[in-house]
């Protein structure tokens, strides 16, 4: 959600950003700023601002309308993917002004997607594409500031996440925005392995219109007050689950620099253990808590043998199998952990119990059945000296391919 334009006054803008020091970035950057990590967006296209430097080293474009190095900004909003990587990476221009983000020293991947228009390419498509495009350039960590509206996610998902997450890439994704109509988390944000964000206020509650609700959350950071840079280069408040993914992705590259040796399911372990929980933990408001940049990077924090976020493939293989091999179709259910059977599976409100079904149904169906066995011998008895073999008819059902709805 883009507010407005501010004047252009540096001192003004490093000012404003207040997660730096109230979460513990500072300290984080005492220990490192993130150089030597590859952080990917996946967004709208990342334009060429002064606040960035020399942070973007290399791009590409999924859309088909932009840029064949993924600078040129496409898709409903513009402007979105620059105020995300000004957050992440942002190297302001000078020693206390302009934009910096939690991330400064990080080399950023520009993949551009047209979020909210129609292209050739599905969105869908777009996405699946990048993410593999992102790994393969050498992507560490991916944010992905953008949501389907939905819990499920097409099959496309499952093999571009399973990529990227075999090649041990941390991928961050936004909540959503109860403000935008997102009421509850949706996809990516509710794949498996995913490090999700929810919303604050700049005082540090729960965001009701900058964040969404899920059981997948993983933690939360600030959603509100945020000051980035367009496209234009122009300074711009803002707010939404979108700005407070790249604050996150931003600390895991910090974490990812500080602890090379570790493997992507320790790294977001240590952002988990870290962060300060907020009541029950993990929460579908806060997740495990709100981020601690400073601990997460100094901290000692046990190590775990599996992505405390759940395992994608685990999920393909409980969900999945029972689905067709064909055409891509979106999962039943896409939390993190198993659901009960879904309504359409359920048995209906109503339905004979047990012991009815032993004692009245089953012997009155046995003689209907017996009765409509007669019947039907008698009517093979009169039609078998007839050859119904001259015409065959048989009902070919195309199945039809998902169309994803508009990010």
């Amino acid at each position: 959600m883009v507010g407005q334009a501010i004047p252009a006054q540096a001192d003004t803008i490093r000012g404003m950003e207040y997660w730096l020091g109230t979460y513990g970035f500072y300290d984080a950057w005492n220990v490192t700023r993130g150089a030597g990590v590859i952080v990917s967006v996946i967004d709208s296209g990342i334009g060429n601002v002064a606040d960035l430097g020399d942070a973007v080293i290399g791009g590409a474009d999924f859309s088909g309308i932009g840029s064949a190095d993924g600078r040129t900004p496409v898709g409903a909003s513009p402007d979105h993917g620059t105020l995300v990587a000004s957050l992440l990476a942002g190297r302001g221009t000078g020693a206390n002004a302009g934009v910096i983000g939690t991330a400064p020293e990080v080399s950023l991947l520009s993949a551009s997607v047209a979020l909210g228009v129609a292209t050739d390419i599905p969105s869908d498509d777009q996405i699946a594409q990048a993410i593999r495009w992102s790994v393969d350039n050498g992507a560490t960590v991916i944010n992905m500031s953008l949501t389907r509206n939905s819990l499920e996610w097409p099959r496309s998902w499952d093999d571009a996440f399973l990529y990227a997450f075999e090649k041990d890439v941390v991928i961050v994704a936004a909540a959503g925005n109860r403000g935008t109509g997102t009421e509850e988390v949706g996809a990516p944000a509710t794949i498996p392995g995913v490090l999700t964000v929810a919303g604050l206020d700049a005082n540090g509650e729960a965001s009701y219109d900058a964040s969404s609700q899920g059981i997948t959350i993983g933690v939360a950071a600030p959603g509100e007050e945020l000051v980035g840079v367009a496209a234009s280069g122009q300074y711009m408040t803002w707010s939404g689950s979108s700005g407070a993914t790249p604050l996150v992705a931003g600390l895991v590259a910090l974490v990812r620099a500080a602890h090379p040796e570790l493997n992507a399911a320790n790294v977001i372990q240590r952002v988990l253990a870290t962060a300060t929980p907020v009541g029950t933990v993990p929460s579908p408001t806060y997740g495990y808590g709100i981020i601690n940049a400073g601990a997460a990077v100094s901290a000692d924090v046990a190590s775990v043998d599996a992505n405390p976020l759940g395992d994608l493939a685990q999920w393909i293989h409980l969900y999945r199998r029972a689905e067709s091999t064909g055409t891509p179709t979106p999962a039943s259910s896409t939390t993190a952990t198993p659901l009960p059977l879904p309504d359409e599976w359920s048995p209906l409100s109503g339905s004979p119990t047990l012991f009815a079904t032993t004692n009245a149904v089953l012997p009155l169906a046995f003689l209907l059945g017996f009765g409509t066995l007669v019947v039907l011998g008698t009517i093979c008895v009169l039609r078998r000296a007839r050859r119904v073999d001259d015409v065959e008819e048989t009902n070919d059902i195309d199945d039809e391919p998902f169309t994803p709805p508009v990010l």
